[in-house]
């Protein structure tokens, strides 16, 4: 055995089932010791270069890792995770283009909107209570453009992706604007592990899409345009600026990675110059501005929203922005989530005592993997290949550079509570976790 491997035990599927039911039994257990929140501890953080990542933190709905890789000058990616009362459990990925205000508003508007929402109606949470917070916390951004259009034109061409779960008792809301993806990895009778994605993507190069946006835009023939091989929502080549080899500044036009995908996506919060034409002129920059008006919004910001009645056979969701799927497939990630996740196998152990001790010994030192991490390390090793490089090699590369080889990349893994979930009561044992990430002050706070 390697120095500070796990141990590992033969595994079977009675064996799996068995840890599930001990990992939800040990997590109901620390709920109730839990009395208030606590801070984690050292060893649950860490980073290495613009590689960052947090491990299992215990929320309502089970246990969630964290992690984010920076490719971009500026981090565009933004996530928030919280656990409360009144919505049980949020996860929240928002994938910013243009710019990160876009998305750091969104991930600061957005929750307390949907509570509002949530608390205001008496049915909870909802699909339409979902989908009035995200026109809300749309509505709001455009209100702060305006309010910033004399100084800071530039913000109405910020948009951001949005990809929100919701475990309230035993029901998953996903909404999504953009082309972000959750994935839910689903157990058989056999312990063999499947991948079912659950959100909706809005991207123009699906036939579905642009049918949508021609059927929205009759008397537009150039709602879609066939660019570049590539399908573009009115054909835009936006440009972006990037810092890169010390002070040199570069304009990168659309045959870069860097602004491929920007503007094939039909759904964002932001983008106001695409959804107002108040904001399709000067002072903003030429570059964005179309040439002929329109008189109805091309981008929208009304999500789609799925419900799914959550099953024992669901072990864990993966929540991550487009950085992650550009490199690897719905089925290669939910195997190495099932792969060197939290079920526990402990064949070997003779007595249930000895077994329970072990769970225990896992959870309480947190030697469960940060699967997060390695979700994100798969995806950058995989991206190194592509260009016949070493992995090595592209973790030497800066941001802003890096950026020419893969996106900013976001995941949240939560490993799903079925004991916890079935709970009555979750007033008197709700943990107040609130994590976002970056953030200038940390990138962890517990409220």
């Amino acid at each position: 055995m390697l120095p500070g491997a796990s141990p590992s035990f033969p595994q079977r599927p009675t064996d799996r089932l068995y840890g599930q039911k001990l990992l939800s039994a040990w997590s109901r257990a620390r709920r109730t010791l839990k009395a208030r929140p606590q801070t984690l501890k050292a060893g649950n953080e860490g980073h290495n270069g613009l590689l960052r990542w947090h491990n299992l933190a215990q929320c309502n709905a089970g246990e969630l890792s964290m992690a984010y890789v920076q490719a971009n000058n500026l981090m565009e990616d933004h996530c928030r995770v919280e656990s409360s009362p009144t919505l049980g459990t949020f996860v929240g990925v928002f994938d910013g283009h243009g710019g990160n205000e876009a998305a750091r508003f969104t991930s600061e508007h957005l929750f307390p909107n949907l509570q509002s929402e949530a608390t205001s109606n008496w049915q909870g949470v909802t699909d339409e209570t979902i989908r009035k917070a995200f026109l809300d916390t749309d509505e709001s951004y455009i209100a702060h453009v305006e309010k910033q259009w004399s100084v800071k034109p530039q913000l109405a061409a910020v948009g951001s992706c949005c990809l929100v779960g919701i475990v309230c008792q035993r029901t998953l809301f996903i909404a999504n604007l953009g082309n972000s993806r959750a994935v839910l990895g689903k157990a058989d009778l056999s312990g063999q592990i499947s991948s079912v994605q659950l959100s909706t993507e809005h991207n123009a190069s699906d036939e579905s899409v642009r049918q949508e946006l021609w059927a929205q835009h009759p008397d537009d023939p150039h709602i879609v345009v066939f660019k570049d091989n590539v399908w573009r929502v009115k054909g835009i080549i936006q440009v972006v600026l990037i810092l890169m080899f010390g002070s040199v500044l570069l304009y990168v036009y659309s045959c870069s990675v860097l602004t491929r995908w920007m503007m094939q996506v039909s759904r964002t919060i932001g983008d106001a110059y695409l959804k107002h034409q108040r904001f399709n002129r000067e002072p903003l920059h030429s570059m964005f501005k179309l040439r002929e008006p329109f008189s109805r919004p091309i981008l929208s910001a009304s999500p789609s929203i799925m419900s799914h009645s959550l099953q024992p056979s669901d072990r864990f969701i993966i929540f991550a922005s487009d950085g992650l799927w550009e490199h690897l497939s719905n089925e290669t990630a939910v195997k190495i989530v099932h792969k060197h996740g939290r079920t526990v196998s402990l064949h070997t152990c003779i007595f249930s005592l000895i077994r329970l001790v072990y769970v225990i010994m896992l959870l309480g030192f947190q030697l469960l993997p940060k699967i997060a991490k390695r979700l994100v390390k798969a995806a950058l090793q995989e991206a190194a290949r592509k260009r016949d490089m070493r992995f090595s090699d592209l973790k030497k590369i800066d941001r802003g550079v890096r950026r020419h080889f893969h996106d900013d990349i976001t995941v949240v893994v939560l490993f799903i509570d079925h004991g916890g979930l079935s709970l009555k009561d979750h007033s008197q044992e709700s943990l107040a976790l609130s994590i976002s990430a970056p953030s200038c002050i940390g990138d962890l706070a517990w409220s």
